[in-house]
């Protein structure tokens, strides 16, 4: 489709009710599209004291990545908003003008932003022209990565509802998520998952954002929508190198080299580095005298359903770095037990993704699928809580070496391609990705 003109894209927008204060640092009457957009599509903020300093930052940080696309090739459209941009193929010739169905959302990890997905953005439309949308996600970027799992995934949320209202014509909903990101990703759509019984009507639940979806999604919020995500059909949840079991534990941040008093520090100081984050990765967090974010988010609860969002993927895939990753280990990012990692003799080279070792399929391991995410109050093995949890859905694991890499000291950038002259080793893994793509 041919850039049309936004404003019919767009069309009006109503009220959005204020986002709840405790969710966010947003100040109340902000829009729910995290950035402001040009201005005659800028809804009303006021000026002045009441603009808090997280907005400034937000436009800030959106208008020094902008540009990050720049291509010869006129089929390939940017369409840019208030919550970013968004990249696909536009129909050419005497061709229907048609919008691809596939929305793709891709987000980045900590001190991260939009610009680190670009290199895999735009494989993705090159790959598969017509058939998706890639929205980079900008609402957690640089130091915004510090302030928690919880809060980027609100954030997270709140930026994909703008960007499907801007492309109401999709149908399906994937995600791609690097490192933390993926965590983020899990937790945003637990936010989204659709459960028409439990929405209220408009204005009177105590989270806003569910207000919003009911308000903006209700025509897809009928018998048999149970499985959606954001009204949308959910097809792929692909992490790259994500701590899904955290970094707590022997050798889950190799960079400290498996030392006892070097891990244990690390748990007590992690949220002097990293914030919030630091205290959710190392599961140190104790809000309200409630258990660790990541130990609850293997299961639903009341208003997040965390496991059933994930069951509703046709597929969820975990690619994972064997070695030379320093910040996040091989287990957490395979969702595995030390002795369910391949060993070495097993571990092939493939011809055309020299870098992919090994594939594990979903169905390779019925008895840790069909594991009982229960564990006794008795039991202290935080780790074996998650995997239990995270294994009553079904994963493709797929396992990636860059060994013989000049780059392999980057391999946690690597395997995204975050910057193509530093980490160009990891295309075949992008193309990977993308060659398994379900449409």
């Amino acid at each position: 489709m041919l850039a049309s003109d936004s404003s019919s894209v767009l069309g009006p927008k109503p009220v959005v009710p204020a986002r709840n204060p405790t969710l966010n640092r947003f100040s109340a009457g902000e829009s729910c599209c995290l950035f402001h957009p040009p201005s005659r599509l800028r809804p009303a903020v006021s000026a002045g004291p009441n603009l808090s300093l997280n907005t400034v930052q937000m436009e800030a940080l959106r208008w020094m990545g902008r540009g990050c696309f720049s291509f010869k090739n006129p089929r390939l459209r940017v369409e840019a908003d208030s919550s970013g941009e968004d990249l696909f193929v536009a129909a050419s010739g005497s061709v229907a003008k048609q919008v691809p169905s596939h929305l793709v959302i891709m987000v980045n990890g900590i001190i991260g932003s939009a610009a680190d997905w670009r290199y895999a953005a735009e494989q993705f439309v090159k790959k598969l022209p017509d058939k998706v949308i890639v929205h980079r996600s900008e609402c957690n970027s640089s130091r915004l990565t510090f302030d928690g799992v919880d809060t980027m995934g609100e954030r997270l949320a709140e930026e994909v509802l703008c960007v499907i209202r801007r492309w109401p014509q999709v149908q399906k909903i994937s995600f791609v998520a690097h490192s933390l990101g993926g965590l983020v990703a899990r937790y945003a759509i637990g936010r989204l998952y659709d459960y028409s019984s439990k929405l209220g009507p408009v204005g009177t639940s105590r989270n806003s954002i569910v207000d919003e979806k009911t308000e903006y999604l209700k025509p897809c919020l009928e018998p048999g929508s149970e499985n959606k995500i954001a009204g949308l059909e959910p097809v792929n949840f692909i992490t790259f190198a994500t701590p899904h079991l955290g970094s707590r534990g022997n050798k889950q941040l190799p960079f400290l080299c498996g030392l006892p008093f070097l891990e244990r520090r690390a748990s007590q100081t992690a949220h002097l580095v990293a914030g919030r984050s630091g205290k959710h990765l190392f599961l140190m967090d104790n809000d309200d005298g409630k258990p660790p974010l990541l130990l609850r988010m293997v299961d639903d609860t009341d208003d997040l359903k965390f496991m059933s969002a994930l069951r509703a993927f046709k597929r969820r895939v975990a690619y994972a770095n064997a070695n030379y990753d320093h910040m996040v280990g091989w287990r957490t990012s395979s969702i595995r037990r030390q002795h369910e990692l391949p060993k070495s003799n097993l571990l092939v080279i493939d011809e055309k993704y020299p870098h992919i070792v090994y594939v594990e399929g979903e169905n390779a391991n019925d008895s840790r699928n069909k594991a009982s995410s229960y564990v006794g109050a008795q039991a202290v093995d935080l780790e074996e809580v998650m995997i239990r949890g995270l294994n009553q859905v079904p994963w493709e694991r797929v396992d990636v070496s860059f060994k013989e890499s000049k780059q392999r000291y980057v391999a946690h950038s690597t395997i995204q391609v975050k910057t193509y002259w530093l980490n160009s080793d990891g295309a075949d893994v992008v193309y990977h990705m993308i060659d398994n793509f379900r449409l």
